[in-house]
């Protein structure tokens, strides 16, 4: 018994410093606050994107892992989250997990101004007209021609969409990355 005491007290140090490293890796309050997309707009985010198994999703401020987790199970694309709240990572990987698509999807802890997103193959936003403007200048330069970006609620001024949704009065926008001049 005093071995098993000595074990957990040598292993204690290690899981309060992961703890406050945890704590610490959100370097500053979050742009938007975390609002869920409906179920029936997601559908309608991955519909207008055309999704398929040979997509890699990208969905920027993913929140709670929905849209990414949808894609995987639906379709079988791969995902990628980026989220700076590292509770909703937390929440994403178990909803990943339950949902049988942890294999498909991964969640990052970061934020996604900083985050490499050239991999994408759709990008996904719910974010706000002001970070929408932000984020256009890097998602026209880093992505690939052909990308498909889908924005809930928000169109970026100055690129047309090539679609626009009405869910139930929730819009839904389709760009497609130009090619390169």
């Amino acid at each position: 018994m005093g071995r098993i005491r000595l074990v957990v007290a040598a292993f204690m140090p290690v899981v309060v410093c992961i703890g406050s490293v945890i704590a610490d890796a959100q370097t500053h309050p979050p742009d938007v606050r975390f609002v869920a997309t409906p179920p029936e707009v997601v559908d309608a985010m991955l519909t207008a994107a055309k999704v398929t198994s040979a997509d890699i999703v990208y969905d920027l401020g993913s929140g709670d892992g929905r849209i990414v987790i949808a894609a995987a199970k639906k379709y079988g694309a791969r995902g990628v989250g980026i989220e700076i709240n590292p509770q909703l990572v937390a929440e994403s990987n178990a909803s990943a997990r339950a949902a049988g698509v942890s294999h498909l999807v991964q969640f990052i802890q970061g934020d996604l101004f900083m985050a490499d997103f050239s991999a994408a193959t759709v990008v996904t936003l719910y974010l706000g007209p002001s970070l929408n403007e932000r984020i256009k200048p890097r998602l026209l330069r880093e992505l690939r021609p052909g990308t498909r970006v889908v924005s809930h609620v928000y169109d970026m001024l100055g690129w047309t969409s090539d679609q626009r949704v009405d869910v139930g009065g929730r819009w839904v926008f389709v760009w497609t990355v130009p090619p390169k001049k």
